[in-house]
């Protein structure tokens, strides 16, 4: 039962989140992307040693940090790209 509410929960989030703005839309893409891809990798870890719920949130924490840092990085340059053009 857990795993369906943590799955439900994660599921809401993407949707959630998956409403795009000109200004941060790899930001918002690349801190979902990371936070689901940490989840997975931060479960798989904490399960070799019993704890695979508070791994898999460690996990979701730190990929979605990191996910947002380099989509934010993008974003950046995507604008200072756009502002050259013009």
């Amino acid at each position: 039962m857990k795993t369906l509410s943590i799955l439900f929960s994660a599921f809401t989030f993407i949707f959630m989140t998956g409403c795009r703005t000109d200004s941060t839309v790899q930001t918002k893409e690349r801190a979902v992307q990371g936070g689901i891809g940490g989840a997975i990798i931060g479960g798989v870890i904490g399960h070799q040693s019993g704890r695979g719920l508070e791994g898999a949130a460690v996990g979701a924490a730190a990929g979605t940090a990191a996910g947002g840092t380099y989509g934010s990085a993008e974003d950046e340059e995507r604008e200072e790209n756009e502002s050259e053009d013009y």
